[in-house]
């Protein structure tokens, strides 16, 4: 086969760029060169989102974008919204192959097909629904210097009303421990200090299997590998976060103390409504023992602004949650309708001047809510891993993710340091 310039724009969550992370090395091994768009690829990959409308238009303005800089590059779609939108997207003449998740690990494979075909589109997009096994990708070797992603499990079985991602994910796969393991023995052997624990669910890892291994297992087997200094978890639904799982997570001395839990609305009308499987009662709950366990813990949250029939009773419901527990950022989406869902067809869709009026307060009460967690920091001491050099300051972060920037006549890269914080904004601290 011929050797080609490849370039994959990725769109969507951690999940995606793990997936991006495997396509690149199986590339590289097959002779081929990764490359970025400005330099005029022969093949271009867009690894598409569709967790909201937006998402759906970006990755469809991707893929028309790349015949305008050569009109002869392959294009090909694929991920989750060419698992869900295969019609839309076989439509479209500026895309040559459309891949589903399920096809991604071989994605060579397709390629040479559409070369042999030469005029033919090629279409191939499996019913993810019916898988019931981890499509393992092996170990990925092309990861980012200091901290990289390991993927531990797929899929998600809870049908929330406005999410499409079972849809496109399919039912919750979980990967073998032993493989997982192996992958982070690899990535220590590589010099990389921090792994991140990324997937759909994560907190429904281990739930498919016949034994009853599940995420805390699995943390106390990784905090065991060598080399690897630091454990980051992705987003976790709260209900996993109980008295028992957390005495065991705190032992764990590479856990770090940062903590995404996903809320979406802080009023139980809402929730309900979204068919999230906890009340604010429990979801507090889960918060105050993290706090009661593990000192200086940062939390933070997504929250979906506008869901159907949220009227400003409801929506202050949520503003004064989110003033109580104070998470230390909170991404705020607006609602974006998807057909297909549930929240599609309810009644008291909110208007966009509304959701935009209502997402603007919650940012502002993120702001607040950073910028005064990060000013504690002043004059004390941090331990920070260092990941690049931004302009004139070294940049990484700490164990509870904050960002730290310092200054060196030395090079700090991949390094963990410990500096004195002399100054904060609502974006970070500045160290020496």
């Amino acid at each position: 086969m011929k050797k080609y310039k490849i370039a994959i724009l990725t769109l969507g969550c951690k999940t995606n760029q793990y997936e991006t992370n495997a396509m690149m090395q199986k590339f590289i091994e097959a002779g081929h060169q990764i490359c970025e768009l400005k330099d005029i690829p022969d093949v271009y990959i867009v690894n598409t989102c569709t967790v909201t409308n937006i998402s759906d238009r970006k990755s469809r303005q991707a893929l028309r974008k790349v015949k305008q800089i050569n009109k002869d590059a392959i294009v090909v779609a694929v991920g989750c919204y060419a698992q869900v939108a295969r019609e839309i997207l076989e439509q479209m003449e500026e895309i040559d192959i459309v891949l589903g998740n399920k096809e991604k690990k071989d994605i060579i494979k397709y390629i040479e097909d559409y070369l042999e075909q030469k005029e033919k589109k090629v279409v191939q997009v499996s019913d993810i629904a019916k898988q019931e096994e981890f499509d393992e990708y092996g170990c990925i070797s092309y990861t980012e210097k200091s901290r990289t992603t390991i993927k531990i499990q797929d899929g998600c079985n809870n049908f929330c009303t406005y999410c499409l991602i079972p849809y496109a994910r399919g039912r919750i796969r979980s990967r073998k421990k032993e493989n997982i393991i192996k992958e982070a023995e690899e990535i220590s052997k590589r010099g990389i200090k921090e792994i991140v624990l990324t997937g759909i669910h994560i907190a429904s890892y281990g739930k498919d299997f016949e034994s009853e291994y599940r995420l805390i297992d699995l943390l106390e087997d990784l905090n065991n590998v060598q080399g690897i200094e630091r454990i980051r978890l992705g987003s976790l639904e709260p209900t996993i976060i109980t008295e028992e799982f957390v005495q065991r997570l705190k032992k764990l001395d590479k856990i770090c103390e940062q903590f995404h839990l996903s809320l979406q609305s802080g009023c139980d009308e809402t929730l309900k409504r979204m068919n999230r499987k906890y009340s604010i009662k429990e979801f507090k709950k889960s918060v105050d023992i993290l706090r009661d366990n593990f000192e200086n813990v940062n939390l933070t949250t997504d929250i979906i602004v506008g869901f159907p029939g949220e009227d400003e009773e409801e929506f202050l419901k949520t503003y004064e949650f989110l003033k109580e527990i104070k998470f230390y950022k909170t991404h705020i989406f607006k609602y974006s309708k998807r057909d297909g869902t549930v929240a599609a067809s309810m009644e008291n869709q909110v208007s966009g001047e509304i959701k935009e009026e209502r997402s603007k307060k919650l940012i502002e009460l993120s702001n607040q809510n950073q910028l005064e967690y990060n000013k504690k920091y002043i004059g004390k001491e941090m331990e920070v891993l260092i990941e690049e050099k931004q302009q004139d300051y070294y940049v990484g972060h700490t164990r509870n993710y904050v960002v730290v920037k310092t200054k060196s006549d030395i090079n700090l890269e991949n390094k963990i340091v410990k500096l004195k914080i002399y100054e904060a904004d609502k974006d970070g601290v500045y160290g020496k």
